[in-house]
């Protein structure tokens, strides 16, 4: 496709300019990262976080809590099987980066993670003095 047709593809579909690249005309985006999605669930007694983070190894996930900041990271490579090349990439190398302000409520000591089949389950349990306690009533 020569440049006059890139551009006058472009005009008509600016996604068009995307699938007209060559492979090796494509931009880098190794300093960028992805933001993976992120569902969060509240109960009384914490919250749950449900990251997505396809093709990211449990040796390239790391998670951070420093103050009341929470620091989700990842790196995935989708390796190309021997013999074949890839004839369009939209992530090569991914990174993922997520960062997450913590209530003061929450205990940030007692956080569990677990990591199956690309989805990140974080528990954060609330503080003792943020759970919710019944009080009981004396007769007297």
């Amino acid at each position: 496709m020569t440049t006059a047709q890139t551009a006058t593809a472009t005009a008509k579909n600016p996604d068009a300019l995307a699938t007209a690249r060559l492979p090796s005309e494509r931009p880098r985006y190794s300093d960028s990262t992805l933001t993976p999605p992120v569902d969060v669930v509240e109960d009384d007694g914490g919250i749950t976080l449900y990251a997505d983070l396809p093709g990211v190894p449990r040796d390239k996930l790391t998670l951070n809590v420093e103050s009341d900041t929470l620091t989700i990271e990842g790196e995935s490579a989708l390796p190309v099987p021997d013999g074949l090349q890839s004839s369009h990439t939209e992530v090569g190398l991914a990174r993922f980066r997520r960062l997450f302000t913590l209530s003061k409520e929450l205990d940030t000591e007692q956080v569990s993670a677990e990591f199956s089949q690309g989805v990140l389950r974080l528990r954060i349990p609330k503080a003792q003095h943020a759970q919710p306690r019944r009080i009981d009533v004396k007769v007297g």
